[in-house]
């Protein structure tokens, strides 16, 4: 029987806070000549349930790709400058791997910010897949979380899987592919009603193993 775990990425295994304010507020001066958001403001707004991020970082009802385009550029090297991972979520992967347990990593931020943001603090090797939302259909779908799943050869029935997750998105996308979803209190704590919660990093330790 294999056991694997899934991650959210921002909020769940790295702060990434800075970075991502810092290329949105960049898009906001140079595109639009609007005021720089908080941090504050701009975590709030990812973990709404409901919300057009377009219109609130941008104020247009969609993406334009100009913003888009403007936004990758200059977070492509920002994306590193600040990140770090949550304290305990190094000793996890470890402890996590060695116990033989997969684990990948389901983000609806680009594939290559994401491996580059994890290479850069250390991790990525550590996951057999690492998945974003240009890879895949985003969260809450569950298509880039049965990806993983597959990447790890998972068998219904006979295996375990656990999606981890700071946000409302990965509780759904884990009920959506059929696994268990553990919420993740630590991070960007959005607050989620759910059953199965990790207080910090090392709780799943205890879920898992």
């Amino acid at each position: 029987m294999k056991k694997i775990v899934i991650f959210d990425m921002d909020g769940t295994l790295i702060d990434s806070r800075k970075d991502i304010t810092i290329s949105v507020n960049y898009v906001r001066k140079i595109n639009h000549n609007l005021p720089p958001l908080s941090e504050e403001e701009v975590v709030n707004a990812i973990n709404k349930k409901e919300r057009n991020l377009a219109f609130i970082f941008y104020g247009t009802q969609t993406y334009e790709e100009k913003d888009r385009d403007l936004f990758e550029a200059h977070y492509h090297k920002q994306c590193i400058e600040h990140p770090y991972l949550y304290d305990g979520i190094e000793e996890v992967v470890h402890t996590l791997k060695e116990s033989g347990v997969l684990m990948g990593v389901a983000t609806n931020a680009p594939t290559k910010f994401a491996i580059r943001m994890l290479a850069h603090v250390g991790v990525a090797d550590f996951f057999v897949k690492i998945i974003g939302a240009d890879k895949a259909k985003p969260k809450p779908d569950p298509d880039m979380v049965l990806q993983i799943l597959q990447a790890c050869d998972y068998k219904e029935g006979k295996d375990t899987a656990w999606m981890v997750g700071d946000n409302m998105k990965d509780i759904e996308v884990a009920r959506r592919s059929g696994i268990e979803a553990v919420y993740a209190r630590w991070g960007f704590q959005s607050e989620v009603d759910w059953p199965l919660q990790a207080q910090t990093p090392k709780d799943i330790l205890k879920i898992v193993l």
